[in-house]
């Protein structure tokens, strides 16, 4: 049975479209993740909403408590993953406003839990296509389908934040092949395989971090008015398309931590 796990909130904890809503506070063998979770429906099906960040946006990216975030989602019975996250653009061609449908990641964190299995056990996931390929498709495909500009893949380098890169660090990522650039992908993505959770996320661009030359560098205020202008169509693809997903027995997603644990 499908029970989706909604990380980032995006306003869909709105009673108007979150049915039979419950707020219920957790714990977890790896702590109290980020905020309560909110259980309800959508469009009949069964949905937990989580706020990476905490409800009023006052963790910061090396503080969110991976773990204990999908630990509480898989706990609550969820199978898969839809994430939202706020990012900048690497690429000309994907602009501010813009949905990308992430297909691989570059990790330049550097102090963040990135396993469940710390100790006595060691885990070695593989991670050759890290993010579910049917939720993504799904997600595009419903994207077209209402009109918004997207790109059905992309690279996502994750930093450690909380700052902002540099110049120099923002022409480096162009280089490696990033396409867009965000805080909080790793390690989120690596502990939902872990968990065995179909997981795919929806990035959305607010701005071109720093690397172009006749676009202001990034700034908080920049990244807010963006993403507040995007709430409302990222809320209306996730409605749409959270009652056309299914079980899949055609990718990794809950079958590669079967044999990736060091007995």
């Amino acid at each position: 049975m499908v029970k989706i796990g909604i990380i980032g909130g995006s306003g869909l904890e709105d009673p108007r479209i979150l049915k039979q809503a419950k707020v219920t506070d957790v714990e977890t063998l790896y702590g109290k993740p980020s905020s309560n979770l909110t259980v309800g429906k959508i469009k009949s099906v069964d949905v937990v909403i989580l706020s990476r960040h905490g409800k009023k946006h006052t963790v910061m990216p090396t503080n969110v408590p991976f773990q204990a975030n999908i630990c509480a989602l898989k706990n609550a019975g969820c199978t898969h993953i839809l994430a939202t996250t706020a990012c900048g653009s690497l690429r000309e061609e994907i602009k501010p406003g813009d949905f990308v449908f992430i297909d691989q990641f570059i990790d330049r964190t550097t102090k963040r839990r990135s396993t469940f299995y710390e100790k006595d056990r060691v885990c070695h996931i593989p991670m050759a296509e890290p993010f579910c390929p049917n939720l993504r498709k799904l997600l595009f495909d419903q994207a077209k389908t209402l009109g918004y500009r997207c790109h059905e893949k992309g690279t996502a380098v994750t930093i450690e934040g909380p700052r902002f890169s540099t110049r120099a660090e923002s022409l480096m990522f162009r280089l490696w092949g990033g396409d867009v650039i965000n805080m909080t992908t790793v390690p989120e993505v690596v502990l939902a395989r872990e968990a065995g959770l179909h997981y795919a996320v929806v990035a959305m661009p607010t701005d071109y971090d720093c690397w172009k030359p006749s676009e202001a560098a990034v700034d908080v205020s920049m990244v807010m008015k963006t993403f507040r202008e995007n709430v409302d169509k990222v809320q209306k693809l996730l409605v749409e398309t959270i009652p056309k997903v299914e079980d899949y027995d055609d990718c990794r997603c809950t079958k590669d931590i079967k044999n990736a644990v060091m007995r």
